[in-house]
């Protein structure tokens, strides 16, 4: 049960300081929700600087991550 916490902890798109640069596969399915299908979570995120699932600072670019303002590529693209 915990691990289940710490993962939609980690993949909330929701999120609402989600850095803009983030992307998903999900952003680009253009159909509603549907709420009796279980969302996937694959964790197939990537940064739109970089182009990788690793963001501009080394770091892992998923929402988990990309979620902190503190982050020095956050959305900025450049490390400060």
């Amino acid at each position: 049960m915990i691990n289940q916490h710490c993962d939609l902890e980690r993949f909330d798109t929701t999120h609402p300081d989600l850095c803009t640069a983030l992307r998903w596969k999900g952003q680009f399915i253009e159909a509603e929700p549907d709420p009796t299908v279980q969302s996937s979570n694959e964790g197939l995120y990537w940064c739109m600087y970089t182009q990788t699932c690793i963001g501009p600072d080394g770091e892992l670019a998923e929402p988990g991550n990309c979620n902190k303002k503190g982050r020095a590529c956050h959305g900025s693209g450049q490390c400060r």
